[in-house]
């Protein structure tokens, strides 16, 4: 059984130069784009739900079909919108930030994000 490579660790000046590159802040802007908005919309639509059941049970004891009620079709609807938010994000992530984060990790992995002798980051 073959070994693998030696890997040099990576020091915190390596770290710093990464995050405080351009590509990481296009990275977190991407991530946050998709994010922010979509939990936002989704705690909106639990706290709906959730205030519904409480306050308007005669709403949310509606027979839709059968024994079938609203409010076991919104519930229901809390897990679809779940599932359909994460095929949603893996799907975001693919086409945008995983290119970033892929290329970033192999410059990383290449010592590439090394801060020039003596220059330290400005983060200090």
């Amino acid at each position: 059984m073959t070994q693998p490579p030696e890997r040099k660790l990576l020091t915190p000046e390596e770290y710093r130069a990464a995050q405080d590159s351009p590509e990481f802040a296009e990275l977190r802007r991407r991530f946050r784009r998709f994010a922010v908005p979509m939990t936002v919309a989704f705690l909106a639509w639990y706290l709906l739900y959730v205030l519904l059941s409480t306050y308007a049970t005669d709403f949310m004891s509606t027979r839709v079909v059968g024994n079938v009620t609203l409010g076991l079709v919104l519930g229901l609807g809390q897990f679809v919108t779940t599932f359909l938010i994460t095929q949603l994000y893996v799907r975001h992530a693919g086409r945008s930030t995983d290119p970033i984060a892929d290329e970033m990790r192999e410059r990383l992995e290449a010592h590439q994000f090394a801060s020039p002798a003596g220059k330290e980051s400005p983060r200090g």
